[in-house]
């Protein structure tokens, strides 16, 4: 059990780690989803280039989706932008630092599917089959326009028996697979060259901007953390001191049918100063509202000096 609380405290003081986790676990998740999925083209003129580009990118938009849902600095991200600034300034530099990550490690998986999906082939040929130049193959030649059109969109679909005799679908096919291929490994060379660059040309940046926005990105998340838990724990005594007060006039009628109730002070001894002298709900609701308004200015001389 230490194992995993350690483990379990580490992810919850990491988020990075986290993110960067459940990143890579989508990126597999869509591979794997891609690999399991059953490819079937229509092999309709006016549904082909829907379906190959529908496959090719509404997965990727909704696997961005659950990225942003995922990550838990989104929220507070947008809490940070939307927030009053009170007695606190917002600092645009630390938003953008955080918009950055967040869409960054979202783009992960989309990416991923993109690019299996070219290197796949089998979308490309499906949403432009239709849109080949028939005259650069032989198997159209003596054909009319109108069917023409229709053997090119039956080319994704080899069992179809107007193809099982044409030589030149798999002319086509493989054309189209070959364009498919080319542009997947041109998009991963391209991110490739991006990330070496950003990764080697980032020191010639300012890089005391660039430590600012980080380490104040990680402080309002673990804020927002400590914040909550605290307010748990607030919450938990809060219920406690209200249960013992029900239990308490209670007392006459417990003793009645003989049950047995500690006295208040044995079990809620120390709890007053852990409530902060905040004992019913307009105080609470009113700490809350301050906290979301007013948030004290990053100044901790001010608490020594109180």
């Amino acid at each position: 059990m230490d194992r995993f609380r350690m483990i379990f405290q580490y992810f919850q003081s990491n988020s990075e780690s986290v993110m960067n986790g459940i990143c890579g676990l989508l990126a597999l998740a869509s591979v794997k989803m891609y690999t399991s999925f059953d490819f079937s083209c229509p092999c309709l003129p006016q549904y082909n280039v829907a379906y190959g580009l529908g496959i090719m990118f509404v997965p990727p938009i909704i696997l961005f989706l659950c990225g942003l849902i995922l990550n838990r600095q989104s929220l507070v991200m947008l809490e940070e932008w939307r927030r009053p600034a009170g007695r606190r300034k917002k600092d645009l530099a630390v938003i953008r630092y955080m918009c950055s990550s967040i869409v960054q490690r979202a783009m992960v998986a989309p990416v991923v599917w993109i690019i299996v999906t070219l290197l796949d082939g089998k979308c490309l040929i499906c949403a432009f089959s239709g849109s080949v130049d028939p005259e650069k193959f032989l198997g159209f030649a003596n054909v009319s326009t109108v069917q023409v059109q229709q053997l090119l969109a039956k080319v994704p679909c080899k069992d179809d028996e107007l193809m099982k005799n044409n030589t030149s679908r798999k002319a086509v096919s493989r054309y189209l697979r070959c364009w498919s291929q080319a542009l997947g490994w041109s998009i991963l060379l391209i991110l490739i060259i991006a990330a070496f660059l950003a990764r080697w040309l980032r020191p010639c940046f300012n890089q005391a901007t660039l430590l600012q926005a980080r380490h104040w990105s990680n402080y309002i998340d673990i804020e927002q953390k400590i914040f909550e838990e605290t307010c748990c724990e607030h919450s938990r005594l809060f219920a406690h001191k209200c249960i013992l007060h029900f239990f308490e006039s209670m007392r006459q009628e417990i003793k009645l049918h003989s049950f047995s109730l500690p006295r208040e002070g044995e079990e809620a001894e120390g709890e007053e100063d852990l409530l902060r002298g905040i004992t019913d709900q307009d105080q609470v609701n009113k700490l809350l509202k301050t906290w979301y308004y007013e948030k004290p200015p990053l100044d901790v001389s001010q608490a020594h000096q109180r």
